[in-house]
């Protein structure tokens, strides 16, 4: 394997980081998209440290920066954010089809990354082209289990309440504050989402951490959220309460990229391993 950088899209308007093989052959492409506004390097470095884990093994990857963001443009068309995206997206497929030699895909990303990966996974035209999907704390809804492993231990804590008494009153005193937040897909929406996914043909894998706990706070809350798509074979789930959102820690990085490497060889094996120079 060897990396090299493109300026490339519909407009050459995007710019990302390929990990190529020597030879063009049929496996399958791995696409990290940017966890927010970072850029394709990820927090702490992280995408980088997975596309060269992934391509030791033999997996072409595109780490790459979506319009707007980091070192990509704009592209000049005027569409809404989602087809801004599931357009890029496409851009990448083209781009390691073309070096690589694939003709399916595998979508990572983190956060706000895996909510447009969500995006891309739903939009029904791709869908002969991904393969599936690593969602890294994607979306997250407080569902009646959540809420009582969240409140209950809280009720009787003195201290709490005095901290929660402190917050509303400067909510108060701040008035209608402007929120800059997007809101996200209805949980309804997302649930009947990921059902169409698996039946589909496509893997998915959703790897939660407690960095998220105002959220997201056990491994059972998968299946709250999501209903019985969370159940099938397709779909692999794990939560890791001890993680921080954006995997600060060394350790936890290797963690993540041992679980993700250990999903793409079970779910896409390959049979030849190239090797970084």
């Amino acid at each position: 394997m060897s990396e090299q950088a493109f300026r490339f899209g519909r407009a050459q308007h995007l710019v990302g980081i390929a990990g190529l093989p020597e030879q063009p052959r049929d496996a399958v492409g791995v696409i990290v998209l940017n966890a927010g506004l970072v850029h394709h390097v990820g927090p702490f470095r992280q995408t980088v440290d997975m596309t060269r884990r992934l391509n030791t093994l033999g997996y072409p990857t595109l780490r790459f920066d979506l319009s707007t963001i980091g070192d990509s443009g704009a592209s000049g068309e005027s569409q809404t954010r989602v087809q801004q995206i599931c357009a890029d997206v496409d851009d990448a497929m083209v781009l390691l089809g073309k070096q690589a030699g694939c003709r399916r895909f595998v979508l990572v990303g983190l956060c706000a990354g895996a909510e447009k990966a969500h995006q891309v996974a739903r939009d029904r035209t791709s869908h002969h082209k991904l393969g599936g999907a690593v969602f890294l704390d994607g979306f997250a809804y407080r569902t009646l289990g959540f809420k009582l492993r969240h409140y209950l231990p809280r009720l009787f804590d003195a201290r709490r309440w005095g901290r929660w008494l402190s917050r509303k009153r400067r909510e108060i005193a701040d008035g209608d504050a402007p929120s800059f937040s997007v809101a996200p897909l209805p949980q309804d929406v997302v649930s009947e989402d990921f059902s169409s996914m698996v039946e589909r043909g496509l893997k998915i894998c959703m790897i939660y951490t407690g960095g998220i706990n105002m959220f997201f706070n056990h491994r059972r809350q998968f299946r709250e959220c999501f209903g019985p798509a969370m159940n099938h074979p397709a779909v692999c789930t794990r939560y890791s309460e001890e993680i921080d959102h954006t995997y600060v820690l060394v350790d936890d990085r290797r963690r993540l990229i041992e679980q993700v490497e250990t999903w793409l060889c079970s779910n896409f094996p390959i049979t030849h391993a190239g090797v970084l120079p």
